[in-house]
């Protein structure tokens, strides 16, 4: 089965559901807005002016799962553009166009359920909101008709599992489900390399869909440190790994289960998202930066942040492992947690985000002198 296929949060509005168990994601999108307002104003200020307001802008936002962290931005979104209309003198507020994009297993119910948020808060604005499945590692819009591309802990995640077996067949990364102390060399190359293909896809697709002077935001799970076998930066793989292996040494888990199973995901660095931005070469970086979150207090329960690694991998990792042993396996994340917790391990209550805002290019336009055009007209035909 394809990654596409399994790629997921949790479903619904339980206690492990995504909604529920999302205060981290939550936290993430109100600390960047600020960075969301100001690409919004941009457009307004570069793009616009009283005497030409757009009538319609369209705003896409990628990997938007079921909220409420989508419902953060649109609001942003909307309230950037009141202000900006009533400071441009505008008399009419364009209509805004929302697409939420995610992938066909994606709860599209319990997302467009919580719209009414945006309903209540927004009734004098025409606003509008509609599905858009697909992976965005591919095309998903015409050309020129993106004002605003956002994405938040969404690019991350891999296209399909970088290749993790020797010539022989058998697993490289054994006992481990991403990069690690004891991967040997060849599984960090792997799982560099699909990054760098899929993030420059990802580029290269959003660009002829965005409009020229377009902006993108993005919000990129993130390391702070060169080194990506470090602890702390693949923190919750590293538990996940622990976790199987107990389940492993009990006899609940076939160990050739454990060793054939990586996860497709790509903790970056800034300085490998911002190499890749210029390889690419049709954006320039309005603002790129890592932030580090203390959240003590969020995750000052283990419980709490054994939920929030439940809701975004358990689809996957019941696929592999059984759903059967799944309430097993995260009572073991939290009783690691505990044990980090007790020894002050700063990796379980840290995280690190890599924000960055984009601008489309404008691509020049070759211009033709229409004597010339007409000469080399003439030429051919007496040819």
């Amino acid at each position: 089965m394809e990654v596409k296929e399994l790629l997921f949060m949790n479903k619904g509005d339980g206690e492990n559901s995504y909604v529920k168990s999302s205060g981290y994601t939550q936290k993430v999108a109100a600390v960047t807005q600020p960075i969301v307002y100001k690409a919004t104003q941009s457009l307004f200020r570069e793009n616009c002016s009283s005497s030409t307001p757009v009538e319609v802008i369209n705003i896409a936002d990628l990997g938007c799962s079921s909220g409420p962290n989508t419902f953060t931005v649109m609001s942003t979104v909307i309230e950037s553009t009141v202000k900006n209309c009533s400071e441009l003198g505008y008399s009419q507020i364009p209509e805004i166009q929302f697409y939420l994009n995610d992938l066909l297993g994606n709860d599209f119910n319990t997302l467009f359920k919580g719209l009414t948020v945006i309903e209540e808060k927004f009734k004098n604005v025409s606003w509008f909101a509609m599905g858009a499945p697909g992976s965005f590692h591919g095309r998903l819009f015409p050309r020129n008709s993106m004002h605003l591309v956002h994405s938040s802990y969404a690019v991350h995640w891999l296209s399909k599992v970088p290749k993790m077996t020797n010539e022989g067949g058998l697993p490289l990364n054994k006992g481990k489900i991403y990069i690690s102390k004891t991967s040997p060399p060849g599984v960090r190359k792997a799982y560099l390399s699909q990054f760098q293909e899929d993030f420059l896809l990802f580029l290269k697709c959003r660009s002829p869909e965005l409009v020229p002077d377009g902006r993108m935001v993005l919000i990129i799970h993130g390391r702070e440190f060169a080194d990506p076998t470090i602890r702390e930066s693949c923190y919750t793989w590293e538990i996940l790994a622990e976790a199987i292996s107990y389940l492993v040494s009990q006899g609940l888990i076939n160990e050739e289960k454990l060793d054939s199973f990586n996860v497709p995901y790509y903790i970056a660095s800034q300085e490998e998202v911002q190499e890749l931005v210029d390889k690419e070469g049709s954006f320039t970086t309005e603002f790129i930066n890592t932030i580090v979150m203390e959240l003590g207090g969020m995750w000052s329960r283990p419980e709490s942040r054994t939920r929030n690694i439940r809701a975004f991998t358990e689809p996957m990792i019941s696929h592999q492992f059984g759903e059967e042993v799944m309430d097993k396996l995260y009572d073991e994340v939290r009783d690691i947690l505990v044990e980090d917790s007790k020894q002050g391990n700063l990796s379980s209550t840290r995280g690190v985000s890599i924000v960055l805002e984009l601008k489309k290019k404008i691509q020049p336009q070759l211009i033709y002198d229409s004597g010339d055009v007409e000469e080399n007209n003439v030429g051919k035909e007496s040819n």
